[in-house]
């Protein structure tokens, strides 16, 4: 089937603008040392690494037939209030935001985490979303505190961050657009352009090289009105098309024509019509379906695309069954390395991660698989990131 293929694009973490930053400071070692269980040599299974804010601790799990089961040493203790996290395209590198750090973590065989040996690497920058370009040569952090992109390069060896000659790359709202909250950055596919979410402060699109890292902005949007707020974002496999967590007035999921050097224009009917507070999306691994979950509602809203006539009649129908139950404020989305498998972290738990299967009998239709604590409950799981 379909749906077997090996998903390689959407594996991306969706954070809600409403988690508070705390104050305090990053040093040294902020994150303490873990066991290691494979030598740092990159997952060779199918993992799933948890982020929980409330006990601040990142938990790790084997994605099995129908099963999750935690690492080696999961969770890891954190030591302070994680914000956003991403692996990278060779699965051997996990980042992960903090106040004023990105900290690193290895990556083992096993899918167990372990510090560097230099220490966990730290950055004085304060992201609310982290993106890797696909050729794993770049790390993309939406700055939380300055309308600015961080841009870094990473070793392909050691994982270590080196900032790009020309970061930050900064930007600018749209005249008409409301309060500036970064939430998400995604980098499409083709690694050509890096989208960025900002609450009631619309979207910001940027130009991307990924051979010297360079990111200029294209095109800022606004929301028609300024209560409505975009929180996340997914790019179609083909940098075709930008599906948008749309919350408050006129909310759902918004889908945008991604057209020459990334000029964005709306699809006809779009917004479509999802729960109540839609703070995260993800298209499936074949690029045939979309899901947004719906924080408010603790619903996943799941779609079939339908491609129109022309690029601008493509249509969102509801899929059998949908919405589906998740957890308390279904938080984050992500596709396991499979393709066989969604899961949803929610940030007020019952249950903290939730497992579903595709239906064999109705394309795209989600059965519920398993579920899991993610930490001691409550945990505030804020996001999921997968091996790919």
């Amino acid at each position: 089937m379909a749906m077997e293929r090996r998903g390689r694009l959407r594996r991306s973490v969706a954070l809600g603008a409403v988690m508070i930053l705390p104050v305090f400071t990053g040093c040294t070692g902020f994150f303490p040392p873990v066991n290691n269980g494979g030598g740092g040599t990159g997952a060779t299974g199918n993992q799933v690494y948890v982020l929980n804010q409330t006990t601040k601790s990142v938990g790790g799990f084997v994605v099995g037939t129908g099963t999750l089961k935690a690492v080696n040493s999961s969770p890891v203790t954190l030591g302070s209030q994680p914000f956003a996290e991403v692996v990278t395209p060779n699965d051997a590198f996990l980042y992960i935001a903090a106040q004023a750090s990105i900290n690193l973590y290895l990556i083992n065989s096993d899918g167990s985490l372990s510090a560097p040996s230099g220490g966990a690497q730290q950055n004085a920058v304060t992201a609310a979303s982290l993106a890797v370009s696909p050729d794993g040569q770049w790390l993309i952090a939406l700055d939380s505190f300055t309308q600015q992109l961080d841009i870094y390069q990473i070793n392909s060896s050691t994982g270590a961050l080196t900032a790009q000659a020309q970061s930050p790359a900064t930007y600018t709202l749209h005249a008409g657009a409301g309060t500036w909250q970064p939430s998400m950055v995604q980098v499409s596919p083709d690694a050509t352009l890096i989208f960025a979410a900002l609450g009631t402060g619309g979207d910001v699109v940027f130009s991307f090289n990924t051979t010297t890292g360079l990111a200029t902005q294209v095109q800022s949007l606004a929301n028609a009105n300024p209560a409505t707020g975009d929180y996340a974002l997914a790019v179609d496999p083909k940098t075709a098309y930008l599906y948008i967590a749309r919350s408050g007035t006129n909310g759902g999921v918004a889908v945008y024509i991604i057209g020459s050097g990334g000029t964005l224009n709306s699809v006809t009917g779009s917004p479509f019509a999802a729960g109540t507070g839609t703070q995260s999306v993800i298209l499936d691994s074949t690029g045939t379906y979309v899901y947004a979950g719906n924080r408010t509602d603790g619903t996943i809203s799941g779609y079939t695309i339908a491609p129109g006539t022309t690029q601008a009649a493509l249509t969102l129908n509801p899929l059998s069954g949908s919405p589906y139950m998740s957890g308390v404020s279904v938080q984050s989305l992500g596709i396991d390395r499979t393709g066989k498998y969604l899961l949803a972290a929610a940030v007020g738990g019952g249950p903290d991660l939730t497992m579903y299967s595709f239906d064999i009998t109705t394309p795209g239709k989600l059965d519920p698989a398993t579920s899991i604590n993610t930490d001691t409950d409550p945990a505030g799981a804020i996001a999921v990131a997968l091996t790919h």
